[in-house]
């Protein structure tokens, strides 16, 4: 999950200095995202590194 996100900031922007991002905690897997491009860009990444 690190790996797939580490690439620049695509998270959601939670305050002026915070962004929600790392969900390494979670048991399931979420990807919160600001806008649907972001979310694909996530999903993408997600999928070539799981495929490698």
């Amino acid at each position: 999950m690190k790996t797939s996100t580490s690439e620049g900031k695509h998270g959601i922007q939670w305050t002026a200095q915070n962004q929600l991002d790392d969900l390494d905690f979670a048991d399931d897997l979420a990807l919160l995202s600001h806008t649907h491009e972001q979310m694909q860009m996530k999903t993408a990444s997600v999928a070539a590194v799981s495929a490698s």
